[in-house]
This record gives structure tokens, C-alpha cells and sequence, in this order.
């Protein structure tokens, strides 16, 4: 080896440690400022401010600008190579137009007008600015989380401290004077906040005079996020733009999303990005060309309303604009497309993410054996097994015979009692649409108090049961409730093994349903117990009802909400934040997890009977 490279080793050994401790410092404060920066965003556009704090809040942007520019290009000058494989393209892109942001500043506005000068003007725009750091922001915070998972952070805990962040977050936001008409307590913002991310729909207000258009726009934004799932925006965010995760952090967040392999894992999270925003889309669509010119509404208007309630279905969160809910007496005439819609928005964000991807799989391969017969005339007569796999089966016929059971039993017992009076289409419409929302959507077409005790009961075991597993449905789910009807079943017929469509389920799969449908009958139970004793003059129906649908995400309530006291309406936000996370993955979060033993003790039976 020659005496200068030798030189120029020792040398990169010598400072390498420094440097490193460098990129971790800036890599530290350009955290802090993505922070910063949110707040400053927040704080601009939530108040109305003076010029001095506007330049206090110019300067921040300023600040954070300047601590960007320099963390990446500290990272590509010290780490070129590193920096090049951890950052994926659209990230280099990103750092590119970041740079791009120095073009006003290197050179002087242009005199004459042309195509030079706007593109001066598109490089100096405060939203171009806006955006981009917005975006930076949002991919340190979420490289920040991603880089706390490889640090063997228990993932239920994570999970759980995540949701309750943007909670509080969100809390924050709907106190902000440009949020609301008149103000709101910081309970029922809270309460708000929590039933928005939850999914829920429980709301102690009237949404639709209490928030401004600002307010709808964090309402929303915080369904979606709900919906979705925090750690799967995160990891989408840390995996697409700078792809630089650990093994350990691939692993976890292939167990929250279901995905298959490590290398289907990117592809999952887009999956799951494409058939929300396309499910939504086209659902908004129908949604708006339902309510077109018919309730006197401006284009913007429209818009806007079948965009929030299309976001709100398919989440299954409840919420609506309209006052009343979805009994608006303008909808409930000639507005049945309206109702099917948002049912179908319902079921398709209930049945779950991994069903739809299944369904994706099932499409193109039969696309596939159809442009095969097209090219070669020949058909393919090998009959293909397994398309369906066993949770899509399971989910797909629980979820038909619960709906179509719902829609019988509510469609005879309020036939000629809260549907007296419409026509047939409508009773029927109504039926479907009464028999859907109590599976986590929380929509009411009619006042519940006008319901039978009969429906209300099938209301109750509906919103128990809930939606499917990876959904943004809540309840036990209906893959938990299958296993124990058919363990139920398996021990009435004698039977050691429990199969079900040529499968035989695993153990692991019937102590965990067992668990959840234990756990959830306690949880209700003692929250009952104690609403009952903070809420005394409440019926027992009523405070159960709540109870139930808080737990299950639905947001369905006999008017119990808005009369609830302040230490209430925090018992009932608890309560929606444990039906969301969820009660198995909370309690692997919080009780300490036992190695497991390489011995056994001698087997020996109870009596049970």
C-alpha cells in the first residue's frame, strides 16, 4: 500500500467517530426543527396574528429552511456513498428542489417578464416553500419514529403512545379560534379529537355549527389518519422516501400491516395508500352526483360535503356535516344512492386491507387467464383451489350473514314503526343502510330512541362484533367472533380439532379469539358499573348502549353524548382509545411479556360444566 493511502486510511479512521457524532447532532436538531416548524404552520394559520408575530414565525421558517440545507448537505459531503444507498430517489429529488430554493437568493429578480421570471417567482413563492418543508418535516418525523422501533421498543406500546399523540395533537388543533364558530371547551375538544382518531363518531357537539371549515379539514385529516393507522403512514413515509430501516424496524411493521414477506412489505403499505384513496375517490364521486343541484348547495359546497362523508365511511368514523346526522330531512327523499353508497363505503373499509389486497390478487389472475385465452384460443381448464384464503372467506360469509340477518330483522321489527311512512324502496333502503352502520360506522339515518328494543339489541350485538381484523372497523372483529362460534361448535360435537374449509385453525388464533371476547364483556362491564355511578340519572340501556358503541368505534348513541358530564366524556374518550388500539395489542403494551418455558408441567383436568 502506497504511504499516501495509508495516510488517507488513518485519516478516515481517525475522524470518522467525529464525523458520525456530527451527523447525529444535526440529524438531532433537524428534528427539533421539523417540530418547530409544524407548530410554526399550526400557530400561522389556527390564529389570527400581528405582524410581529408573523416575523417571528417568518424567522422560524427561515431557521428551519437553514437547518434542512445543512443537514443534507453535511450528510452527502461527509457521507456521499452512505447518504447515496440510504436515501431513495424520490428523497435525492426532494433534497434537489430543496436546493432549487436558493435560486432567489443567488440571483436577482429578473427585469423582464417571460418564462425566466416565473419560474424566479415559482422557486420564491412562500407555498412552494410551504410544501416542501412540510414535506421534509413530515419524513424526519416519521424517520424519528421508524428509528425508535429499531431500538426494540415494545411495538403494541408504540402503537398505542402513537394514537394517543396525534390525539392530543388533534386536541390542540380544534381549540384553535379559527376552528370553531364560537369556541370549545377543552373536554369535548378532547373528546372530539379522540373520537376522530378512534373512528368513532360520538360527538358531544353539534359538528355541523360548532367547527368552521378549518376545524372539518382537522376533523377529517385526523379520520384518515385514524383509519389508516398512524404507524402505517409513518412507515410508509420512512420506507418510500428514504428506504434506510433497519431489519428489526422491517419486521415490526410487517407484523402491524399483515404483509407477507420483507420484500412485499412497500408494496403493501401502497397497496393499502392506493385502494383508500381510490375507494374514496370513487365513492365521493357518486356521492356528490347524488346530492348535485338537489339541496342547494354551491359546486365548492358539494364538493366538500361528498369528500368528508366519503373520507368519514369509508374509515367508518360517523361523522357528517349535516346537521342531525344522515337524517337530514333533505336526504331521506329521494337520496337512496346517497345511503347505498356510503354502506358500500362502510363495508369495503370494514371487511379489511388484506381482503382487499386478496381481492386484487383474485382479479389479476383471472385478467390474466383471460388475455392468455386471447392470445392463444385456448382455454385454461386446470382448476385453480386456494384463491380465497381462509380470512377472506371467513370475513366475506360472516359479513353477508350478518348483513343480510340485520337487514331482515331491522327491516320486520320497524317496518310500520320508524319506517312508517316511506315507500318501499326507501323502507328497504333503510333497512340495509340501519343494518351496516352498526358495524363501527356510527351513521343514523333515525333517531335511535324511535327504534324497538329489539333492533336497538341488534344494534348492540352488532357493534360488539364489529368489522374485520386489519380494518379500520372496530369491535372484537368478526374473525375472533367465527373462531369462537366454531370452537363453540367443535366442543358441543366432541371434536379435538377445529377445521373450517378444508383448514384446521390454529391454537395460537382460538386463545387469542377466546381472550378478546373475555376481555371486551369485562371492559364493558366495568365501564358500565362506573358510568353508572357518574351518571346516575342515565337509563342502564342508555349508558350500556354508549358503552358498547364507544368500544366498538361505532359512535351510535340513544342522546346520551351531549348530556354527559365532563369526568363522563373523559371515561367514554378512554374507552373509544381502548376499542382503537385495541385490547389484546394494549395489553401486550402494558403487561410484561413471560419467556416462554422449555418444560412442562404434568397435565390434569377442572370440572366445567
Amino acid at each position: 500500500m502506497k504511504p499516501y493511502h495509508k495516510f488517507l486510511l488513518y485519516q478516515n479512521k481517525l475522524l470518522k467517530p467525529y464525523v458520525r457524532l456530527l451527523l447525529n447532532v444535526l440529524t438531532g436538531i433537524s428534528y427539533l426543527a421539523s417540530l418547530l416548524f409544524v407548530l410554526g404552520v399550526v400557530y400561522e394559520y389556527g390564529f389570527t396574528l400581528s405582524s410581529n408575530e408573523l416575523v417571528w414565525v417568518e424567522t422560524i421558517y427561515k431557521v428551519t429552511w437553514s437547518i434542512f440545507l445543512v443537514d443534507i448537505t453535511a450528510h452527502f459531503l461527509l457521507q456521499h456513498f452512505t447518504a447515496e444507498r440510504s436515501y431513495r430517489k424520490l428523497a435525492l429529488v426532494l433534497s434537489w428542489l430543496l436546493y432549487l430554493t436558493l435560486i432567489p437568493i443567488i440571483f436577482h429578480r429578473p427585469e423582464e417578464n417571460g418564462l425566466v421570471l416565473q419560474v424566479w417567482e415559482f422557486f420564491n413563492h412562500k407555498f412552494y416553500h410551504l410544501v416542501l418543508l412540510l414535506l421534509f418535516s413530515l419524513l424526519n418525523l416519521s424517520s424519528g419514529v421508524i428509528r425508535l422501533l429499531g431500538r426494540r421498543t415494545n411495538p403494541s406500546l408504540i402503537l398505542g403512545i402513537s394514537f394517543l399523540v396525534i390525539i392530543l395533537i388533534g386536541t390542540g388543533l380544534l381549540m384553535l379560534p379559527r376552528c370553531t364558530m364560537q369556541g370549545i371547551s377543552w373536554v369535548d375538544a378532547l373528546f372530539t379529537s379522540t373520537s376522530a382518531v378512534c373512528v368513532t363518531g360520538l360527538v358531544p357537539v353539534d359538528v355541523s355549527t360548532t367547527f368552521t371549515t378549518a376545524g372539518l379539514t382537522v376533523i377529517i385529516l385526523l379520520i384518515q389518519i385514524g383509519g389508516l393507522g398512524v404507524m402505517t403512514l409513518t412507515s410508509f413515509f420512512a420506507m418510500f422516501f428514504m428506504g434506510n430501516t433497519s431489519l428489526y424496524n422491517q419486521l415490526v411493521v410487517r407484523d402491524m400491516i399483515n404483509s407477507n414477506s420483507l420484500n412485499s412489505l412497500l408494496s403493501t403499505l401502497l397497496y393499502i395508500l392506493g385502494f383508500t384513496l381510490a375507494i374514496e375517490s370513487i365513492g365521493m364521486f357518486f356521492l356528490w352526483l347524488d346530492i348535485h343541484n338537489t339541496m342547494g348547495l354551491t359546486l365548492e359546497e358539494e364538493l366538500g360535503v361528498a369528500a368528508f362523508h366519503a373520507v368519514s365511511a369509508f374509515c367508518n368514523a360517523g361523522f357528517s356535516t349535516f346537521s342531525g346526522n344522515l337524517g337530514h330531512p333533505a336526504l331521506m327523499t329521494h337520496h337512496n344512492l346517497f345511503y347505498i353508497t356510503i354502506s358500500l363505503l362502510v363495508i369495503l373499509g370494514g371487511i379489511g386491507f388484506p381482503i382487499l389486497v386478496n381481492f386484487k390478487d383474485i382479479i389479476l389472475f383471472h385478467l390474466r387467464r383471460f388475455w392468455k385465452f386471447v392470445r392463444t384460443r385456448k382455454l385454461d381448464r386446470v382448476r385453480v383451489r386456494h384463491l380465497y384464503n381462509l380470512n377472506t372467506k371467513i370475513v366475506l360469509l360472516m359479513t353477508f350473514i350478518l348483513l343480510v340477518g340485520g337487514t331482515l330483522a331491522i327491516a320486520g321489527f320497524e317496518w310500520n314503526n320508524a319506517f312508517a311512512g316511506m315507500s318501499l324502496s326507501d323502507k328497504w333502503t333503510q333497512a340495509f343502510f340501519n343494518a351496516v352502520c352498526p358495524r363501527t360506522a356510527g351513521f343514523n339515518s333515525v333517531d335511535l330512541t324511535s327504534l324497538g328494543i329489539q333492533s336497538i339489541m341488534i344494534y348492540m350485538l352488532f357493534m360488539w362484533i364489529g368489522g374485520a381484523a386489519q380494518s379500520t372497523a372496530g369491535g372484537i372483529k368478526v374473525n375472533a367472533f367465527a373462531v369462537v362460534l366454531l370452537n363453540l361448535v367443535a366442543v358441543l360435537r366432541g371434536t379435538d380439532r377445529l377445521e373450517v374449509f378444508g383448514r384446521e385453525l390454529s391454537h395460537d388464533s382460538i386463545r387469542r379469539s377466546n381472550a378478546t371476547v373475555v376481555m371486551s364483556l369485562g371492559v364493558i362491564f366495568s365501564f358500565v358499573f362506573l358510568l353508572s355511578l357518574l351518571e346516575p340519572e342515565a337509563s342502564l340501556l342508555a349508558i350500556t348502549f354508549e358503552c358498547v358503541s364507544a368500544l366498538g368505534t361505532v359512535g351510535s348513541s340513544l342522546n346520551l353524548t351531549p348530556t354527559l358530564c365532563d369526568e363522563s366524556k373523559l371515561v367514554i374518550s378512554l374507552l373509544m382509545f381502548v376499542g382503537r388500539v385495541g385490547l389484546i395489542t394494549l395489553m401486550l403494551g402494558i403487561v410484561r411479556q413471560k419467556k416462554k418455558n422449555k418444560y412442562h408441567y404434568p397435565s390434569d383436568n377442572i370440572i366445567i360444566n
